[in-house]
């Protein structure tokens, strides 16, 4: 199982739709792309290292 955080979200019913077409459209679960735009959002604040653990979507040039 994951170690992940739990958490309750209150969001609006037109922002969760919108989220559910966005995340098919990348063919994510809404609850990864959450965590997506999330991550994104800290690292661009400098908020996260890009290769923090933070960070859990990390795109490897390797």
């Amino acid at each position: 199982m994951s170690d992940k955080k739990k958490f309750l979200l209150r969001i609006d019913p037109k922002l969760y739709e919108a989220l559910e077409r966005w995340a098919a459209d990348e063919f994510r679960s809404v609850n990864a792309h959450v965590e997506y735009l999330l991550s994104e959002a800290a690292r661009k604040a400098k908020r996260v290292s890009a290769k923090s653990p933070a960070n859990p979507i990390q795109q490897s040039n390797d």
